[in-house]
């Protein structure tokens, strides 16, 4: 995992029956990308402004993926189409840290 340090998020994606292997092999052949499958996440609800959880909210699926240095530059503008999102976006830009447990914040700390 040494050249594999950019962690990517798609929401509202499930790896579901597809294997690890598949996956990382469509994204090879889609955007001629070297990815590694990390997890399936379910998120947590969205909070409101007071902090309180909004009811119907949460329980989305992202799925999270490391993608291979050399091959960042090339995937930033393409991935986009497809709603993929560095998780230093999600998290650090987007303000979405309620989105996930502190547990996984914890263990994946910002890279930038």
């Amino acid at each position: 995992m040494e050249n594999y340090k950019q962690l990517c998020v798609w929401p509202g994606t499930v790896l579901g029956d597809t294997t690890i292997a598949e996956f990382e092999a469509y994204m090879l052949e889609t955007f001629n990308v070297r990815v590694k499958f990390h997890a399936d996440v379910t998120t947590l609800p969205d909070i409101d402004e007071a902090g309180n959880h909004i009811p119907d909210t949460g329980g989305r699926n992202d799925l999270f993926f490391y993608i291979h240095n050399e091959d960042i530059a090339h995937f930033a503008v393409p991935r986009l189409g497809m709603g993929i999102r560095w998780w230093e976006d999600v998290v650090g830009y987007n303000n979405n840290k309620h989105l996930y447990t502190e547990e996984f914040l914890n263990a994946h700390p910002l890279t930038w």
